[in-house]
Parts: C-alpha cells; structure tokens; sequence
C-alpha cells in the first residue's frame, strides 16, 4: 500500500502532524521505533507536562527563542499558543496556567496528554506502526521514494514527515538519526549542542555542596570580566556541577560560549546591595560577640554552605565574631555576592533536555515546514534549528511546526 503521508518519529511533533494530516482526510502511517509512542514526552515537565506558555503575546514568546525564534512567525499565525489550548480543550483535556505562565493539564498527568494525543490520531485513522526503526531513506530525483525499515519492509508515500527529535535523552530514542538523513538528502546540519542541561565545574568544592538547593539567588555567566547572561531563581549543586532552573536555561549560553574562559557567579543575597549586607553581618556579628566565626552564620547561608565559606574567607573559623576586621568582612561579602566557579563543560548530550542545532532554517519553508531541497519532504519538531528556554516553548515549536507540516502534506 501507498500512503498520502508517512510520519517518522512518535513523539509530539510526530504525532500532531499525523493526527492533522488524517484528520483532513490523508491515508496516513506514523513510524515509531520505540513499543510506544510518546516515550520522551512522559518525561516532560517533571512527568507533568508543561504543554505550552501563555506569553503575553506571539512576539513576547518568539523573542524568548532567540535569533532563530522569527522563522516561525507565519507558523504561529496558523497554530500558535492559544491554538494549541484550544486544541487540547476540545479534545476535553482541561489546562491551568502557573507561575511563569507555564500551561499544564489540570490532571498534573503527562499520561494524559500522550493518551489525549493517541486517541486523536486514532481518531483520524492513522496507522501506527510501533518497534519500527528506519534503516534508509531512499530518494530519486529530488524526492523520496520510500523508506526502508530494519527488518526490510518498505513503505511507500507521497510525502514524508521527519519528526524524529534531536540526540538528547537517547533513551527516549531521541538518537540523532534524522539528522544523519537530512544529511543524506543534502540539507544542512548546524552544530549541535546538548541544550537545558546542567553544567560540570573546575573545583573541587563541588563535590562539598553536592545536593544543595539555592532559592532567590542570582547567578550571572561571565566571559572574561563581561557578563553575558543572569538569571534569578532556584539552582542545585550535584556531584559535579550545577543544575536546576537557572542554569539549565543559561546552559545553551554557556555552551555557545565554551571553550572560553567561563565562569558563574552566585549572588546568594540578591535582594541586598553589599552596604545592606555588611550592615546585616555586623548586626548578626554584635548580637552575639563572643561567638566564634563558624557558628555566627547560621541565620544567614544554608548549613551545608557555612563550612566551604568560612573555608575560603581566610577567616579563622575559631576566631570571635566581635574581632573580625573590616578587611576580612568585605572578603565575606564578596564571597556572599560574587561565589565564583569555572565552568569545565556542559553535561553530556544524555542529561540534555533537547539538542540545541539541527536542520538549516534557510532550507526550509517557514510557512509549511516543507524542505525547499526535496519536494515531498517536511521537517517538523526538534530536528529543525530552533529552540527555545524550559516552561513549554520547546513543546510548542513540535506542537506549530508539526500541525502546520501535516496540514501542509495532507491538502498539496
């Protein structure tokens, strides 16, 4: 059999191009690899899946998605923000919206979602073909002919959709094998980077504080003495670097930067400049004269953080608070306003959220996500150059770029 569409790759963008396509009437086949479909969409949100972010405009959230956020303008006129809410509302999945404008579904379950969406393509008579990996793409001419599987069976269609995600969470199946075939099809594939994932530090310390949350601190990126990115937020130490919501939405500024000479700043008291701050020492200091350094910290940093501090100060932890010296005070509040680390890396493309990089945007069709190199080709989801931070933009690029690619097949 011939199908009108064929869609590689089960996940989001995958499945609403599918769904789409079958709705408006075209015999249509989604490919997945894995035993189910949605696998690394479960995972999102913290297993409840951040569907989406309700900036206060379409421009407000492209702009968050950096220089390559304009490609999808026309997209976001067809299927953008509130499309998606509607779609999911119809469909009776119901949705909050939360802090940082963040659109979950008011189950707290990102099952549902993923059943919401299988029930949709069903609905329009996709067929799903799961444990189905690709082995080839075979193109004639400047079109697909078909696709050919692992086990050798061949499928046939007039156009094709790659939603195949990017090298992040492999796992999921996220293997960076639509990369390899755009590739083979002759479009261009930009560097890509393991994106909203943690980051490894040069010192030692690390390991110390391992497991510390931070909450209301300031962490600046800088290159050299030029601060090139801040964030004000919740973070977390791990055995070898930092992560958290901070620094997973730095990470891609961080990686564009890497191998400079990067280092992160940690303003644990942001809401204080340092006159504020050296007032508030000296009070704590003065309450309690007699007290010795290491223990006259307690109300102001965490209790895993006092001994690394007290540590760098210089200061003899020994020392009583009513004898600590201008001097050695202003080294405190430095350390306090201005906790400094080298960056070594970015984690690896396995701890990423998404892949930063992908497909050339200048080869794709920013209306329909249709290849200007292979005429019955579409690229839909995280294989194209665009990304944005965490809080839902990243599903929203699959959800636009996938409606419009299988609205785009299913009707030319």
């Amino acid at each position: 059999m011939k199908y009108d569409v064929a869609v590689i790759g089960g996940g989001p963008a995958g499945m609403i191009s599918a769904g789409r396509a079958g709705e408006l009437g075209a015999s249509v086949i989604l490919i997945e690899k894995n035993k189910n479909l949605g696998t690394k969409l479960l995972i999102t949100g913290k297993g409840r899946c951040n569907i989406t972010n309700k900036e206060d405009s379409p421009r407000k959230f492209i702009d968050k998605l950096g220089k390559n956020g304009k490609f999808l303008f026309s997209a976001f006129s067809v299927f953008g923000v509130q499309e998606t809410i509607n779609f999911f509302e119809k469909l009776n999945l119901k949705t909050k919206i939360e802090r940082g404008k963040r659109v979950f579904p008011v189950s707290d379950k990102s099952q549902d979602v993923l059943e919401t969406l299988i029930n949709y393509i069903k609905k329009s008579n996709v067929k799903i073909k799961l444990n189905s990996e690709v082995e080839d793409v075979v193109e004639i001419n400047n079109k697909i002919e078909k696709i050919i599987l692992t086990n050798n069976e061949e499928i046939l269609a007039d156009k094709f959709i790659i939603a195949t995600g990017g090298k992040s969470y492999p796992k999921t199946g996220s293997t960076g094998d639509g990369y390899k075939w755009a590739k083979k099809l002759g479009h261009t594939v930009t560097n890509l980077l393991p994106s909203l994932v943690p980051i490894i530090i040069k010192e030692k310390i690390i390991k110390e504080l391992e497991g510390l949350s931070l909450k209301n601190v300031e962490i600046s990126v800088y290159r050299g003495n030029k601060r090139v990115d801040s964030r004000f937020g919740e973070a977390i130490f791990t055995a070898d670097g930092m992560s958290g919501p901070i620094i997973i939405d730095m990470s891609k500024k961080i990686g564009q930067e890497l191998p400079k000479d990067i280092k992160i700043k940690i303003d644990f008291k942001p809401a204080l400049d340092l006159l504020e701050l050296d007032q508030r020492i000296r009070e704590d200091f003065s309450k309690e004269s007699n007290k010795m350094f290491k223990n006259s910290l307690n109300d102001l940093l965490p209790q895993k953080l006092i001994p690394v501090i007290v540590r760098l100060s210089g200061i003899n932890p020994n020392k009583k608070t009513s004898f600590i010296t201008k001097e050695e005070r202003k080294k405190l509040l430095y350390l306090l306003k201005e906790f400094t680390l080298k960056v070594q890396s970015l984690a690896i493309h396995e701890k990423a959220i998404i892949t930063s990089g992908g497909v050339n945007l200048d080869e794709v069709d920013q209306k329909t996500m249709k290849s200007k190199l292979i005429d019955n080709l579409y690229l839909a989801g995280e294989i194209l150059d665009v990304d944005g931070p965490t809080g839902g933009y990243n599903l929203q690029i699959c959800w636009t770029t996938g409606y419009v690619a299988g609205e785009d097949a299913a009707l030319k």
